[in-house]
């Protein structure tokens, strides 16, 4: 018996900034527009008040909710502006580059003996802020 349970997901909300910094969350909940919601708010808090963030994401339908389209009024207030990608367009955002790179190149393959290790190991990838600038120099 495998010790990876395929019942058992490791989500990760992440913002990455132009200059490298990663902002993230990880969960096992099922990702819901409250829970996207709630990231953002976490990254207005931590957002200088008079810093501009301008925010890329995909078309999924958590991000397109009603609720989450009220929001983005109160964000943009707050100085954080939401772009939509064109559809099926994952290599124009950034992050999906680091998402692709952590889950192909950098996660060894032992990260996959138990979901515990895979949590650990995720974390500790995504806690190295050298990786992100990895990714930054090989996107630009």
């Amino acid at each position: 018996m495998s010790a990876y349970s395929h019942s058992q997901r490791l989500n990760v909300l992440g913002f990455l900034s132009r200059q490298g910094k990663l902002i993230y969350h990880s969960t096992i909940a099922t990702i819901t527009t409250e829970a996207v919601i709630n990231a953002f708010d976490r990254l207005v808090a931590q957002k200088p008040p008079d810093a501009f963030a301008i925010v890329v994401l995909d078309n999924v339908s958590v991000n397109r909710s009603a609720h989450f389209q009220r929001k983005r009024l109160d964000w943009l207030n707050q100085r954080v502006h939401v772009v939509y990608l064109s559809p099926y367009s994952p290599e124009l955002n950034r992050i999906e580059i680091l998402w692709r790179k952590v889950k192909y190149e950098w996660m060894p393959l032992t990260a996959y003996e138990s979901f515990s290790s895979l949590k650990d190991h995720v974390h500790k990838v995504l806690n190295t802020q050298l990786l992100v600038h990895l990714v930054l120099s090989e996107a630009t």
